[in-house]
């Protein structure tokens, strides 16, 4: 089974602007992402998908392989979808190009659940803190006794109306693997009501009936959304060097 790592990088960014391309340590952050996921050697082929001649440039500076994007999409699985036409893998990693700092083994966990014959898609969720569970910003998972998820929200699930202590909150990583026809069934079908409501694209699987299977993992990336997070992606890379 032929697998490749697809980096959706939108140039365009709300909360902090041309975040891709923001210095970190040396490189942008798209080339450290790149670079990164490249060295796990987990799969076949990287591939960054983008719309912006900027982020092209320099994946092309580091020798990497592009695919540039003319069409507008929603979101970063839309976008994969398209770069279809060109990349031929049987297994597809979708690893979101603000998270610079990508892990090996966790992704190759993802490969290895598609081992099972009924795995069409799969996913990384880490344990969190009940304090962290009400952050809206970070999307929680709850999943069956098979490790599939039930659902997602922005919410903190379960509610934990008896105060139980054992409780475990998981939090959803977006890192995505699924297999080449549901990732090309997925983006052709329209959004969902529960998508629509919590702005979560998984909901749209979920509503569909789609199992993801949930890998745990214990490496918590460093997602750069903000100034705040680009700062501690910067503390970070000089803690290391």
């Amino acid at each position: 089974m032929k697998t490749a790592v697809l980096i959706p990088a939108r140039y365009s960014s709300t909360r902090l602007p041309a975040k891709l391309v923001q210095d970190l340590g040396g490189i942008s952050v798209i080339q450290r992402t790149y670079l990164s996921t490249l060295a796990t050697g987990v799969c076949d082929e990287v591939w960054v998908v983008t719309d912006h001649e900027l982020i092209r440039d320099q994946i092309l500076e580091l020798g990497g392989k592009v695919y540039f994007s003319f069409k507008k999409h929603e979101s970063g699985s839309d976008r994969i979808a398209e770069a279809l036409e060109v990349v031929d893998a049987d297994l597809i990693l979708n690893v979101q190009g603000d998270e610079p700092f990508q892990d090996g083994e966790s992704l190759q966990n993802l490969v290895n659940s598609f081992e099972r014959p009924k795995v069409k898609m799969a996913s990384l969720m880490c344990r969190i803190s009940e304090d962290e569970s009400y952050n809206p910003n970070t999307v929680k998972v709850v999943v069956d006794e098979e490790s599939n998820a039930i659902y997602f929200s922005r919410s903190p699930i379960p509610f934990n109306r008896e105060k139980k202590e054992d409780l475990v909150y998981w939090k959803h990583i977006g890192v995505y693997a699924y297999t080449r026809e549901l990732l090309q069934d997925f983006t052709s079908w329209p959004k969902g009501r529960l998508e629509q409501i919590e702005m979560l694209e998984q909901l749209r699987l979920v509503e569909r009936g789609v199992k993801i299977k949930m890998v745990e993992t214990n490496h918590q990336s460093i997602s750069i959304d903000t100034q705040e997070d680009l700062n501690r992606a910067r503390n970070f890379i000089k803690s290391i060097f």
